[in-house]
């Protein structure tokens, strides 16, 4: 399945919740999801009962649509959150809160997760001293997360950090403004997730 390319606002409208996808102007009067809390199309406002695997597939179309993967990607995902010892459930949203575009974004040094993805990309932040330009690279505990040098005159860095001042830093993370760093202090949990996700209803449709 392809990345989508078009209006990110619809994503947020079809899903039914504001995942926040344009950074700063989703905390504005602009925002698409707030003037039309519904979703698009011709029949957005009229959708009737839906039925238990719509209900699923709405669930994880919108974990992986908040996240920015591509379906194989996220499946990928959650066949390794089978593997590993624990619930699957909570074991696929902290992978997914482990990737490195996600950290970047979370750390506030980024106004969006789409964001993120480029300027990780772009070769943009070092882990523990080393470049990495894989936004799925998966971070661990003690990790340093650090903007290079050259890359701290960006201008969109301004406009992130006005983004994270609204988002907070969460607690499995630390932030060093000064020296634009981030450390991971421990492994993310069920609680840290702020987000309305039901990631049963995810394990559900992929045990079908």
């Amino acid at each position: 399945m392809a990345r989508h390319t078009g209006s990110v606002c619809k994503l947020c409208r079809r899903e039914g919740l504001k995942i926040f996808l344009k950074g700063e102007r989703c905390y504005t009067d602009k925002c698409a999801f707030e003037r039309r809390a519904y979703a698009p199309g011709q029949h957005g406002q009229g959708r009737g009962k839906v039925s238990e695997y719509a209900l699923q597939l709405r669930e994880k179309q919108k974990v992986k649509r908040l996240y920015g993967l591509m379906e194989v990607q996220f499946a990928n995902t959650f066949s390794k959150a089978e593997r590993i010892k624990g619930v699957t459930g909570i074991n696929l949203l902290a992978l997914l809160e482990k990737r490195l575009d996600n950290v970047v974004y979370r750390l506030g040094m980024a106004s969006s997760r789409r964001e993120a993805r480029i300027l990780v990309t772009h070769g943009h932040f070092l882990v523990n001293g080393k470049k990495v330009d894989i936004p799925s690279f998966t971070v661990n505990v003690d990790d340093v997360i650090t903007l290079r040098e050259k890359s701290r005159a960006l201008p969109m860095l301004a406009e992130s950090v006005k983004a994270a001042d609204k988002r907070g830093v969460p607690e499995w993370l630390a932030l060093d403004t000064v020296g634009l760093k981030g450390t991971i202090k421990r492994q993310p949990e069920r609680e840290d997730i702020t987000m309305p996700i039901t990631e049963q209803l995810i394990v559900e449709l992929y045990s079908k």
